[in-house]
């Protein structure tokens, strides 16, 4: 992912003068605007066919910087005066303001990226950039999408599409407009979230990506800046979308929607009243088989049910283990965490489980627990306690809270069985709603 100057930089003393040396005048000149020469690979547009060209990335890995040197390369020709491929350009924001700070006159924007004999005039009244060789491009809000209706272009820039609320709507308005030239292309910059609109676009046979993480333009960032987004956010699921530039999946209707998890976010856990780990597990054992569920969780339950907190505090969920491996994995769970006990479905193995924990440990603490509902139907109530901020997250949950994410009232969305998600909702139902039902009887018997 490294760049030409990169590679130039890395090398003695002795190689960079030899190169510079080689440069005419004019040569060194125009080297600081080359950006093929800059740019790491990222940054640079697919070859081969392609209409639309999305650039994932992190926060301050870039995409700004690839998506105005792109529409330079696309209006701008050999000469200032001479044409370049496109003459008609749109520039789509999330809103105006957006577009021109960021777009037009942000630190690695359009004006910041053009050459001085090549530098556009802003005409402000039009919300328009016009080149010398009379290239055009117009601003627009990303929430006025009928604003697109009529005009027409031959390229396209769009910022942070996973962001627009209108995304769908703006999206297809633009599409339409793209019918000048011989190739009419996009390109997109924006940090990935779980937007429709993005989605549909990078399932197109005709759409190219590339991605870096915040780290892969580390030379241009503050340390300062990294070492906290690193701190605060790493392992997280913001922080997989925010930094790593990750596209995250996540259902429609989701129990435990993104902003769910990370709004259970904690650093550290108080000390606990009761810790217990919950086991799911697979029907099988090879490498192809479902995950075993194994979740750790400890709850406060100082005063009513009302006032008890859960924290998650670990997910040890293997895959592809033998009955003695996640048997031995649960059991080291409980004792690196000092739970009180284990326990585990047994829709599937019946006294299997408890059998191959005894193996071990005969004198485990265990109790056996048994589905009679459906998987959704069990989960339900266990994403009410999140829903009123009675559950915390600790870092190093990423798989677990990746199946949460494509947990649905109607089921599980994603691949296979949602085995580390089913051992959350016993773990959660033990620690919790089982004793603050027992809790409740005696005081309703009373009344």
């Amino acid at each position: 992912m490294r760049s030409a100057a990169a590679w130039l930089a890395s090398e003695p003393a002795a190689v960079q003068a030899e190169f510079l040396d080689g440069l005419s005048e004019a040569e060194l000149r125009a080297l600081p605007w080359l950006f093929d020469f800059w740019a790491m690979e990222h940054q640079l547009p697919p070859e081969g066919d392609w209409r639309g060209w999305v650039i994932l990335g992190g926060r301050g890995a870039g995409k700004t910087r690839a998506g105005a040197e792109w529409v330079r390369s696309m209006v701008e020709g050999p000469r200032a005066d001479s044409p370049g491929r496109a003459r008609r350009v749109a520039l789509v924001g999330e809103t105006i303001d957006q577009a021109r700070e960021v777009m037009v006159f942000g630190e690695s924007g359009i004006m910041a990226c053009a050459p001085p004999d090549r530098r556009p005039d802003w005409i402000a009244t039009r919300r328009m950039l016009r080149w010398p060789n009379g290239a055009e491009a117009r601003l627009f809000s990303a929430h006025e999408p009928e604003a697109l209706r009529g005009p027409q272009f031959d390229a396209a820039w769009v910022d942070e599409l996973a962001k627009w609320k209108k995304g769908e709507e703006a999206w297809d308005m633009l599409q339409f407009c793209l019918r000048l030239g011989d190739d009419p292309r996009v390109c997109v910059t924006t940090t990935p979230r779980n937007s429709q609109a993005l989605k549909a676009l990078l399932a197109q046979p005709t759409t190219r990506r590339t991605h870096a993480p915040t780290m892969a333009n580390r030379a241009n960032l503050a340390a300062g800046f990294l070492e906290e987004v690193q701190r605060r956010y790493a392992g997280t699921r913001r922080g997989r979308e925010e930094i790593e530039g990750e596209m995250l999946a996540e259902a429609e209707g989701a129990l435990w929607p993104t902003e769910l998890i990370e709004g259970a976010r904690v650093a550290e856990a108080p000390a606990m009243s009761r810790i217990v780990v919950a086991v799911d597990p697979p029907v099988t054992a090879h490498a192809g088989s479902d995950e075993c569920g194994i979740v750790v969780v400890g709850a406060v339950t100082d005063g009513p049910p009302q006032d008890w907190r859960a924290y998650v505090l670990e997910d040890a969920s293997l895959s592809g283990a033998s009955p003695l491996d996640w048997a031995r994995a649960a059991i080291a769970a409980r004792e690196r965490h000092g739970a009180e006990r284990i326990v585990a479905e047994v829709n599937q193995g019946g006294q299997m489980v408890e059998t191959i924990l005894r193996q071990i440990d005969p004198l485990i603490p265990y109790r056996a627990v048994r589905a009679h509902a459906g998987k959704a139907a069990r989960a339900e109530p266990v994403a009410t306690l999140y829903e009123q901020g009675r559950v915390k997250h600790l870092a190093g949950l990423s798989g677990l809270e990746d199946q949460m994410a494509l947990m649905t009232r109607t089921g599980f969305e994603g691949r296979g069985s949602p085995d580390r998600v089913d051992a959350l909702v016993w773990a959660l139902t033990e620690a919790i709603l089982v004793p603050a039902a027992a809790w409740r009887r005696p005081r309703l018997r009373a009344l």
